[in-house]
């Protein structure tokens, strides 16, 4: 079985969460036409404090 690069990054991509920023971009302009979509910076902001305030995502040391 071979991957083709493409596969192998689209696979790197959704393993590092690199693609939750267009996920929560597609998914809102879907679901609330005209809602505002924050920003990546203001997205992966949010994304870490949810991660730093949840126990479950277990010890993070830096």
């Amino acid at each position: 079985m071979t991957l083709s690069i493409g596969r192998l990054w689209w696979y790197v991509r959704e393993f590092t969460g690199e693609t939750a920023y267009e996920r929560y971009a597609e998914r809102v302009r879907r679901e609330r036409p005209g809602a505002v979509v924050v920003s990546r910076g203001e997205f992966e902001r949010r994304r870490m404090d949810r991660r730093d305030g949840d126990p479950r995502e277990g010890f993070r040391c830096c």
